[in-house]
């Protein structure tokens, strides 16, 4: 059973550690939730995780165009590096999605680092570093992937389950709450959304068979307003696609570890959830174990699950489905479109998760089959012991967490794919709390692997396609500059041409890339910002890039 986590150590202040500056212009107080509601409209600004509610990773500027960005060049780079010790075993990355807020720059790294900058020169204005017990391993690799903004406030998760808020001027803490127990495999590494007076949160760590759920905060006082548990305990709703008896659903997974969306028409939080734990090993769970693997819709005053979706019934692959819920209209229809580590791209109405179609948005899919019509036809799994099993797409995914971007204007998507197959060899293991819990070995192919950006439309046809020889490991944006931006594994930082996938301009950053890049204007002048950085949990997923240069670094461009 999960208990709750108390010691989670004291912030360490590092405004005593040195003579830099200390304090940021105090542009986050009249941040609010009437004004994310019209973030787009206030292009010069990215005032949210995915830039706006709907999570499009859209902007309205065209300054950086397809006839200009060929003189892109460097404008500033904030080198985070790394030193001493770092809590669990893993690597680090850069995963974040830069914040930009009236020449303030808020991001945030690994092992709880907090950076705001000066945005016209890159310049630490203050930074924050939270204590993370380091004798823990923590689910899955020590990454963050942003923060949020409000009234004067900058809050973030941290590793070790916490989550806190900081006085955005200063960086000092105002306070702190625990999200979850460290101790028996529980994380934290979503950015949090803010959403009228309260602030949405999830857990990470169903690698280590803990129980999911999804969180809302007081804004001011931190305290909590409710949470939904993502597995049903018996008697609720769902939780007779668990086991009757054991207590498979208490260890079920489920975690929402990247940031939903939100409908402010329909009052709906969509948010993903991640695969049942063990991942591999079916028996223990038989089912189809809700609500991993799913999109719930969260009302979002009272967390009740309106509607949810599975799209990995009884997933026996690590397909989680955590990454984004895109929202946008098509014929009148409200409608959320989402591409799944399984391979497939679904499109639901939003208002009551009817599907409206299925399509393959990778090439190599053999794990099964879902037909256009949403039938799953599951082939190829771990099904015996210490049988080894390959499949296409592996446990990385056909895309992993990181996010597709949609231009209204083309209707079209621009999906970041892996193209690339594993070998499970399941091997059970009991249960044992804060241990990892997956129930097989997993070999992922190094040879044979691709990759490409490719461009759908909203009904499922590819229009384009960029071809790479490895898999796509970070966000792409999308511009109304007719442009869509990727970074690579390889550390290439490439501008296409949003209605043809052409080429048109590319900077080496040294390192690969595994974060979400924003763009924002500041004194006339349109930016883009990416974060590079190559380690946490890829160097499992893509081991064929396991020689990339780690990097850490926040390199911004401009013409």
């Amino acid at each position: 059973m999960t208990l709750e986590y108390i010691d989670a150590g004291k912030a360490f202040n590092h405004n005593k550690l040195s003579n830099l500056p200390h304090s940021a212009p105090d542009v986050t107080r009249g941040v609010n939730y009437e004004r994310i509601l019209d973030a787009r409209n206030e292009a010069q600004n990215w005032l949210t995780y995915y830039g706006d509610y709907d999570g499009k990773r859209h902007s309205l500027l065209d300054q950086i165009n397809v006839d200009t960005v060929k003189n892109l060049k460097v404008a500033w780079i904030h080198q985070a590096s790394a030193t001493g010790m770092i809590a669990s075993t893993s690597t680090y990355a850069f995963e974040a999605s830069p914040l930009m807020i009236d020449g303030v720059m808020f991001v945030t790294g690994w092992d709880g680092w907090l950076w705001a900058l000066d945005a016209r020169t890159g310049e630490q204005l203050w930074r924050y570093k939270h204590a993370i017990p380091i004798d823990v391993t923590l689910c899955c690799a020590n990454v963050n992937r942003g923060c949020a903004v409000a009234n004067g406030k900058v809050y973030m998760v941290t590793q070790n389950a916490q989550l806190v808020a900081l006085d955005a001027t200063t960086g000092q803490k105002v306070w702190q709450k625990t999200i979850g127990d460290v101790r028996a495999g529980e994380s934290a590494s979503i950015a949090p959304l803010v959403i009228k007076d309260t602030l949405i949160t999830g857990s990470a760590g169903g690698e280590y068979g803990v129980r999911g759920h999804i969180d809302c905060w007081d804004l001011e006082t931190g305290e909590r307003r409710w949470r939904t548990y993502t597995v049903p305990k018996p008697g609720e709703p769902g939780s007779e696609t668990w086991p009757a008896d054991g207590e498979a659903w208490q260890r079920g997974g489920a975690n929402h570890w990247v940031t939903g969306t939100f409908d402010p028409d329909l009052n709906l939080y969509y948010a993903g959830t991640g695969n049942p734990a063990p991942d591999f090993d079916g028996e223990v769970r038989e089912g189809d174990n809700l609500y991993t693997d799913s999109v719930v819709a969260l009302d979002v005053d009272t967390g009740e699950i309106k509607w949810h979706y599975q799209f990995t019934p009884h997933d026996l692959w690590d397909y989680d489905s955590t990454m984004e819920m895109t929202l946008f209209e098509r014929d009148g229809k409200k409608l959320l479109a989402h591409f799944d580590k399984n391979g497939y791209m679904f499109v639901l109405d939003r208002t009551n998760g009817e599907l409206q179609h299925v399509t393959p948005f990778v090439d190599r899919i053999d794990w099964g089959v879902i037909t256009r019509d949403g039938k799953v036809t599951p082939r190829k799994y771990p099904d015996k012991e210490g049988e080894p099993c390959h499949f296409y797409p592996g446990p990385a995914g056909a895309k992993e967490w990181t996010h597709a971007s949609y231009n209204p204007e083309h209707d079209l998507f621009y999906v970041p794919v892996a193209d690339v197959g594993a070998t499970a060899t399941r091997r059970r293991r009991e249960f044992k709390e804060g241990m990892p819990y997956w129930g097989a070995a997993v070999e992922v192919d190094v040879d044979n692997m691709a990759g490409s950006v490719s461009a759908f439309d909203s009904h499922g046809e590819e229009k384009w396609r960029y071809r790479l020889p490895f898999p796509m490991a970070a966000s792409t944006l999308s511009t109304a500059g007719n442009l869509v931006f990727a970074g690579t594994p390889a550390g290439e930082f490439m501008a296409l041409h949003a209605e043809t996938g052409e080429k048109l301009w590319s900077f080496q950053c040294g390192s690969g890339h595994h974060s979400s890049p924003s763009t924002w204007s500041l004194d006339g002048k349109q930016y883009i910002s990416v974060p590079v950085g190559w380690g946490g949990w890829l160097e499992g997923i893509v081991p064929g890039m396991s020689g990339q240069g780690h990097g850490a670094a926040l390199i911004t461009f401009s013409l």
